[in-house]
């Protein structure tokens, strides 16, 4: 790639608060080293695993190897690891992120230290590791491979949903107990390893503190329904990091509440993203590309603003009965209403709860086009995915795109076809636009 393209990586974001992330992103990884000069617990951990607020009550210091990879992507310092990883062994079709993890993992066993120069500051080794079943295969199983790299505890737990089909009220009561299992295995794996007990009021106030944030997340989108669109979803691949990795702190709340007020401001002032705002565009599937994030504003300069997405996002608020008062009860409730929130709707309509989901978006946010994003080694967020496109146009007469690379690999990706692609599209969008305007 030329120097052009190298310099080519983040996108210009719509909001200040967004521009606050990149030091929350920093204080990850340097949290994490200084946590290990402290003598306190660092783990690895995957995001959206509904565990976090135990790591936070149990003073364990979460470290997530997904987040890392994105930012490798982002820093354009992939290659090295990725190619580590494959000499290793592994396939350049395994999820690029664990590609990534496993590579660092290697290099550092290697090397016997830190490679020099990882993004800021590489990852301190972990005290143990914190598998997980929720969205995909390799957040299971990648920390069994690290295992090759790392001499380190390795816990995993299942995080699963009943089938769109369920009954829900014949099934509810098993998933609950299930998942109320899983992470109570979890919290005596820790308390193996920190040699102390939950405290379960220390639990009570991160679930409280991680409530908050979703919540306040949740409101922060419903004010992105006003047009024209005052926060766009490159913003939102930003703002997610204290959603999804600083859940059950103050921290979080306080970003969150710092955006919705200037993402409230814009929405009330009719301040958009860019001045001359002509189609809203849904994201509507597949990790972004993080070595890429700059394509958001190359829409823009046709006249398009990505208004909303459906990937990363924040969990919607849900309802725990009242008389749920154990935490870790709570905590598998709150996991099984999240998982099932478009369940009913599903069954009533289109059967696919993801299509549901989209659909309501699509009406909520006024959407002119649908963008889906193919990664190539990501089979949970792209098997199926031309599936969704096509139940979803079913349903609505949007034009829609797909886009194909990888979420952190730029080997699989061509700005020529992209941009060739997007053109299309936005003539799509146009006549439309056009001919809604003529009838």
């Amino acid at each position: 790639m030329d120097a052009t393209q190298q310099a080519k990586t983040t996108a210009v974001k719509g909001t200040n608060t967004a521009r606050e992330v990149r030091p929350l992103v920093k204080n990850i990884y340097q949290s994490a080293h200084e946590a290990k000069a402290n003598g306190r617990k660092v783990a690895y951990m995957m995001v959206a695993s509904h565990y976090d607020e135990i790591l936070r009550a149990m003073d364990i210091v979460p470290l997530p190897t997904e987040n890392y990879a994105g930012l490798c992507a982002a820093k354009r310092d992939m290659d090295r690891f990725l190619l580590k990883a494959e000499a290793d062994g592994y396939s350049q079709v395994l999820c690029s992120y664990a590609r990534i993890g496993l590579g660092f993992d290697s290099l550092r066993k290697e090397l016997g230290r830190i490679p020099d120069n990882s993004p800021d500051g590489g990852m301190p080794l972990p005290d143990m590791m914190l598998g997980s079943s929720a969205v995909c295969d390799p957040r299971f199983k990648w920390y069994q491979a690290a295992s090759r790299y790392l001499e380190v505890p390795t816990f995993s737990i299942d995080v699963v949903a009943p089938p769109p089909q369920a009954d829900l009220n014949q099934v509810r009561d098993h998933y609950i107990r299930y998942q109320r299992a899983q992470f109570q295995g979890l919290i005596e794996f820790l308390e193996k390893q920190t040699h102390r007990k939950m405290d379960k009021e220390r639990l009570w106030e991160a679930i409280r503190l991680g409530d908050q944030a979703w919540r306040l997340w949740h409101d922060i989108d419903r004010l992105r329904v006003a047009v024209p669109s005052p926060m766009p979803s490159q913003d939102h691949f930003s703002i997610m990091v204290a959603g999804h990795y600083y859940t059950g702190t103050q921290t979080a709340v306080d970003f969150y509440q710092r955006l919705y007020d200037e993402v409230k401001h814009k929405a009330e002032h009719k301040i958009g993203v860019i001045a001359d705002e002509k189609y809203r565009i849904l994201y509507g599937g597949g990790l972004p590309p993080w070595h890429t994030l700059w394509i958001f504003n190359y829409f823009e300069s046709f006249g398009a603003v990505f208004a909303i997405e459906n990937v990363y996002r924040g969990f919607d608020p849900v309802e725990v009965p009242a008389h749920v008062q154990d935490p870790v009860d709570y905590l598998a409730w709150r996991a099984f209403l999240r998982a099932t929130r478009y369940h009913e709707k599903a069954r009533a309509h289109s059967g696919n709860p993801t299509v549901e989901k989209l659909l309501g978006l699509i009406q909520d946010y006024a959407i002119d086009g649908v963008v889906f994003h193919a990664c190539r080694s990501c089979r949970a967020t792209t098997i199926g995915q031309t599936h969704i496109k096509s139940e979803l146009g079913k349903h609505c007469d949007l034009p829609m795109m797909q886009l194909v690379s990888d979420m952190v690999d730029l080997r699989d990706y061509s700005e020529a076809q992209w941009k060739a692609q997007i053109g299309a599209f936005m003539e799509a969008l146009a006549a439309r636009a056009g001919s809604n305007r003529a009838s």
